[in-house]
């Protein structure tokens, strides 16, 4: 009888010995995690598969690379990439080399205020940033899982639809964001994200859904479970070409002055991470009305550099003493729809410092022609 139980409880051990290792060795390789559950694919590969890019043989998401949908998915997501690349994004590099060499500079933090699920542009003029931290009213929807997908060509086509404008101009139009929070249709914010980070050339390691008490702090929750009032999502992934590991936060929230009142949580949140970086584009004019001073003090309390176009905060807010401000492109006023928030002293501004140009869209005026771009730097930074 004792031999038997001996040899149980080696077992036990031996098992539990096992199983530490496993989870040892998946915590140190978080790419193995995922493999040990077959039905449950990484968020990489999630990520991957939404981006229309091939995932490993041996994923869960393999079989469903061979689906048409799939397949027309990725042909069209190649397609705008590549197009936004030769349009864009080669031409932001060129001008970032010449103009903005310290986009190679590390930074403790980027904050990007009134972002949406826009990654591409904060990661374009802050790369080598280690945290950044992306805020919206659009909620970020269900965690994306491709296996749950009834209609998967409904889906791509959904999240294809929710990313057209920001391809083809260089902003988000929110109305066609619109979450169904019960279905697997793609919609929300996380797929986009996914999107982006994937085409970024980086790869996912973790993914965890929580949200922010009301002193600032990351709680993890089950995704859609109400914990605090403001629900985020922290994404770890590393840079494919550099090897640095980074850390995206994205949180729904209201950053009014009434919004952060109710739920100080994102503020505070933000404060404990110290001073960094900005950045704000076709963020609405909101910082040019009266609801907006707490976040507008904020950025230019936590800010060494704010890089914007004209619809972020205007320019009498930013003291001479202060700041060192470099301006790059045209300034012809707000669009139509903002036409009330032109600044005549921006205008002066522009015409006296004869402007370097921008030879890529940038913000509501996604015309390069049209394009303006300012650098605030704080003095005595560097």
């Amino acid at each position: 009888m004792k031999k038997q139980s001996f040899g149980k409880t080696a077992a036990k051990i031996l098992l539990s010995v096992l199983a530490t290792a496993i989870s040892v060795s998946a915590q140190q390789n978080p790419e193995l995690a995922p493999r040990a559950v077959a039905v449950i694919s990484g968020p990489n590969d999630i990520a991957r598969f939404l981006a229309g890019m091939p995932v490993p043989q041996d994923s869960p998401l393999a079989p469903l690379m061979r689906d048409p949908a799939w397949q027309e998915h990725s042909a069209f997501f190649e397609k705008e990439f590549s197009k936004l690349n030769l349009r864009e994004l080669q031409k932001l590099h060129a001008w970032e080399e010449t103009y903005l060499p310290e986009t190679t500079q590390s930074v403790p933090v980027a904050f990007y205020m009134f972002s949406g699920p826009d990654f591409l542009y904060v990661d374009q003029f802050f790369p080598r940033a280690s945290v950044y931290v992306l805020c919206g009213k659009e909620s970020m929807g269900p965690p994306p899982d491709p296996l749950r997908i009834v209609n998967l060509s409904g889906a791509l086509g959904n999240l294809e639809n929710a990313m057209k404008s920001s391809l083809s101009t260089t902003y988000f139009i929110t109305k066609d964001m619109k979450v169904d929070l019960q279905q697997q249709n793609l919609n929300g914010v996380l797929p986009i994200l996914y999107v982006f980070i994937a085409r970024a050339d980086k790869s996912i390691s973790r993914v965890t859904f929580g949200s922010l008490s009301s002193n600032g702090g990351f709680q993890e929750s089950a995704p859609g479970k109400k914990g605090g009032s403001i629900p985020g999502v922290r994404i770890n992934y590393t840079d494919n070409q550099t090897g640095n590991s980074q850390t995206l936060y994205y949180f729904t929230t209201d950053i009014s002055d009434g919004g952060i009142k109710s739920t100080p949580g994102f503020l505070k949140f933000c404060d404990r991470l110290g001073a960094g970086s900005s950045f704000l584009k076709s963020s609405s004019y909101l910082m040019f009305e009266n609801g907006f001073n707490t976040i507008r003090n904020f950025i230019l309390a936590h800010s060494n550099r704010i890089v914007q176009d004209d619809s972020g905060i205007p320019l009498a807010y930013f003291d001479p003493a202060k700041w060192n401000l470099r301006l790059f492109g045209n300034y012809l006023g707000p669009i139509e729809l903002f036409k009330q928030h032109y600044q005549p002293k921006l205008q002066e501004l522009f015409a006296q410092s004869n402007p370097p140009p921008l030879d890529f869209g940038f913000g509501y005026r996604w015309n390069y022609k049209e394009a303006n771009l300012m650098v605030a730097e704080r003095k005595g930074f560097h």
